[in-house]
């Protein structure tokens, strides 16, 4: 049997589409202001008493100071934020971790909880067992909990809700289609989780349940059919959406997880560029009906 299909035109997706408030897309060399008084923030620069724009992106306004948040950048972490981790090195007294920034970052032993969640100063013995908490490959939930002077990011995982991460799967965007939320961990009504991390990493995974070892015990139990289909169903959803540069969040990703369901769409049928479209544009739809 082959699969023939027509080329037709792909429609252009703008990447704020779901947001209340118009953006001001700027790209390299724009004019953003002539007017005096305001101080100049990342991704912007001054030339004849104006700013202007030094990347594509979004202008940003806190105040007085104005800057650029890039469309498409390496992650640039801020305290608060929850990202997601793979261990590149184990050395002495703490992790380094690729967290999609320019450098590793870096997760001390103080600052994890021990197991079992036992709260004592760090010993010799625990940093020879390093190695039994976190190794290399293994993928962790962390916070941003401060940022060193050269860039690096300091993590920690003290909270219970954060840790080794088990069985799921990890999907990579663009940091900047990820909406800053008051939380980032959703327990989502299709039987998973999901763990969308501020610097573009994306942990799907079966419901998660309340973690009272300090976040080192993983969970090797068989993953029931369904929710394998449903995690990869979520997957190539959330694939569907960063490909067209669409906001990701838990209302976009469920929406486009229903729309794949109603249209009646296998799970592998989420990969063809077509069906990628039509998701695309049906969760835009619903967007624009919820205006309504």
């Amino acid at each position: 049997m082959v699969d023939i299909r027509l080329a037709s035109e792909v429609p252009v997706f703008d990447v704020f589409a779901d947001c209340v408030e118009p953006k001001h897309l700027v790209t390299p060399g724009t004019l953003i202001t002539k007017e005096t008084g305001f101080m100049r923030g990342h991704g912007t620069y001054m030339q004849d008493d104006c700013l202007y724009a030094s990347v594509a992106g979004v202008v940003e306004r806190v105040n007085q100071l104005i800057s650029v948040r890039p469309l498409k950048s390496r992650y640039h972490g801020e305290i608060g934020d929850v990202v997601i981790g793979r261990v590149n090195e184990v050395s002495q007294k703490r992790w380094k971790l690729d967290t999609n920034a320019r450098l590793d970052s870096v997760l001390l032993l103080q600052s994890v909880n021990l197991p079992g969640g036992e709260l004592r100063r760090r010993s010799a013995e625990d940093e020879l067992a390093m190695r039994q908490y976190l190794k290399e490959g293994d993928l962790v939930s962390a916070e941003v909990q401060n940022i060193f002077g050269d860039g690096a990011l300091s993590l920690h995982t003290r909270s219970m809700k954060y840790g080794k991460l088990s069985q799921g799967c990890l999907i990579k965007v663009s940091p900047s289609l990820i909406r800053r939320q008051k939380t980032h961990f959703h327990n989502l009504p299709c039987g998973a989780s999901i763990i969308m991390g501020n610097n573009g990493f994306v942990w799907i995974c079966p419901t998660l349940h309340e973690d009272t070892a300090g976040g080192f015990v993983q969970n090797l139990e068989t993953v029931p059919h369904a929710d394998r289909q449903a995690i990869s169903r979520l997957r190539n959803c959330i694939a569907a959406l960063a490909q067209c540069k669409m906001m990701i969040y838990d209302t976009s990703v469920m929406h486009a997880y229903d729309a794949s369901i109603t249209a009646g769409f296998e799970v592998k049928d989420l990969l063809l560029p077509d069906k990628i479209t039509e998701i695309a544009l049906m969760v835009r739809k619903q967007f624009e009906m919820e205006k309504e």
